[in-house]
């Protein structure tokens, strides 16, 4: 039995070594140099400078549509430029709500480029004042920027 004891311990030596997480993922890849920087913006200063990062700038981070009628679609596009030295990489974006759509490029937008994200918000359901806020993460500092749909939703009288 004592024998075995030094082969045990190097076959768990082994398994905990060949364990260890890939930090090189295709997730990681598709996300460039700036992975860790867009999972973890804290760790910006310990990383990278990060004038040396995407930027994104809205033309306009909100959109007031007035007042609309309960069951109108409102939709607006929000143009941006990437003002930053790498391409810009739209992960996701999500809304606030079920009732708010939003569609990004998939395709990094290069140094100086621009881009658009266009949001849908369905008022079938919803009243009075309505602000919904669309999370963009990207390969920025800080890694999320909000843009924000606002309004008035006249209800249906019935």
């Amino acid at each position: 039995m004592m024998k075995f004891l030094p082969y045990s311990m190097f076959l768990l030596l082994l398994i905990l070594v060949s364990c260890q997480n890939d930090t090189n993922t295709q997730e990681n890849k598709a996300l460039g140099p700036n992975s860790e920087l867009i999972r973890n913006p804290a760790s910006a200063n310990m990383l990278m400078d990060t004038n040396q990062l995407a930027r994104i700038v809205f033309d306009e981070k909100d959109f007031d549509f007035g007042t609309v009628n309960e069951g109108d679609v409102v939709e607006h596009t929000f143009r941006f430029t990437n003002t930053g030295k790498i391409p810009l990489t739209i992960l996701k974006c999500r809304s606030s709500c079920g009732c708010t759509v939003p569609e990004w490029p998939e395709e990094p937008i290069p140094p100086g480029g621009t881009g658009e994200i266009k949001a849908k918000f369905d008022t079938e359901g919803k009243m009075k004042e309505q602000k919904k806020t669309i999370t963009v993460t990207a390969n920025t500092y800080p890694n999320e920027t909000k843009i924000m749909l606002k309004g008035m939703v006249t209800p249906v009288k019935g």
